[in-house]
């Protein structure tokens, strides 16, 4: 089914409110066909290829987290043009909104393009990585948000594209990548928990999707899984995004079911169902 998303099918924001039985697919914030009644269940405000630090949206020519919330700011006036103020105050504050971040920082702007890697080492990096983080949730919180999923960095290193670049010629995981994963995740969890203390009536959950994506990749016949260090799309070991439509003369492979990997850096439509069931199991009485 086309859905104009980074996958074959659905991502996790589709697969949550079709959990909870709002809708089948998030829109789109900047969707030219968004209708207003749209905003009143919930819309995508993220831009893919952005991260915490300002310098990734940059790269990917997309949205920083800065205009994204700038956009958040023009949902929430537009929403009280259709709901007025005091409805809107309350949607905002009983919604959920999920923070996703952190590994095109990692994969990106330190690993890949090194670009960073002059300024920082990689504590100092997941530092400056976390003081972003840490603003947003603040920032969201100021513009009236009290249930906030702040979900981790994945195992990146062991996503097919970084396989190919910092895994050798056997494309094992990229130990580094993925090390650096675990110390943002680390103190990104300390720092939900200082916020949680200090930000009044505030929700703020740590999701971890870090452990449940590695163990798809780890024990992928658990699951029903067949092929982990390959995308779906083309080659599979290197083509991301729009470069799958240009480059991709071999096609998608006869079972995308069967792959964790859609391309090179995104998981199918499978894969996210079971790790979107896993962290709903495990969290979502948490905001509530």
């Amino acid at each position: 089914m086309p859905t104009g998303r980074f996958s074959n099918g659905k991502v996790p924001s589709d697969l949550i409110v079709e959990a909870f039985g709002i809708k089948e697919l998030l829109p789109a914030y900047l969707d030219p066909t968004l209708q207003p009644e749209d905003l009143l269940t919930g819309v995508v405000i993220a831009a893919g290829g952005a991260g915490y630090d300002p310098l990734t949206a940059q790269i990917a020519g997309v949205a920083s987290l800065s205009d994204q919330l700038k956009q958040f700011q023009e949902y929430v006036e537009k929403l009280k043009g259709i709901a007025g103020e005091e409805r809107t105050n309350f949607i905002i504050a009983n919604c959920l909104i999920f923070v996703v971040a952190g590994s095109n920082d990692i994969s990106n702007s330190y690993f890949l393009s090194g670009a960073r890697k002059s300024e920082y080492d990689v504590p100092l990096y997941t530092d400056f990585m976390l003081n972003y983080a840490s603003q947003f949730v603040k920032d969201l919180y100021g513009l009236g948000a009290r249930r906030i999923g702040v979900l981790n960095a994945p195992p990146i290193g062991c996503v097919p594209s970084q396989r190919t670049v910092g895994g050798g010629v056997l494309r094992e995981c990229d130990d580094k990548q993925n090390q650096a994963s675990q110390l943002f995740n680390f103190k990104l969890s300390a720092e939900i928990d200082g916020l949680n203390k200090n930000l009044p009536n505030a929700r703020v959950v740590y999701m971890d999707i870090y452990n449940p994506l590695l163990d798809l990749i780890i024990n992928p016949t658990k699951y029903g899984f067949e092929v982990v260090n390959r995308g779906c799309v083309g080659s599979g070991i290197i083509e991301v995004a729009k470069l799958c439509n240009e480059f991709q003369p071999a096609g998608t492979c006869s079972d995308d079911s069967k792959y964790v990997f859609w391309d090179s850096y995104h998981p199918t439509e499978s894969a996210y169902k079971i790790i979107v069931q896993q962290i709903l199991d495990k969290y979502a009485n948490r905001f509530f």
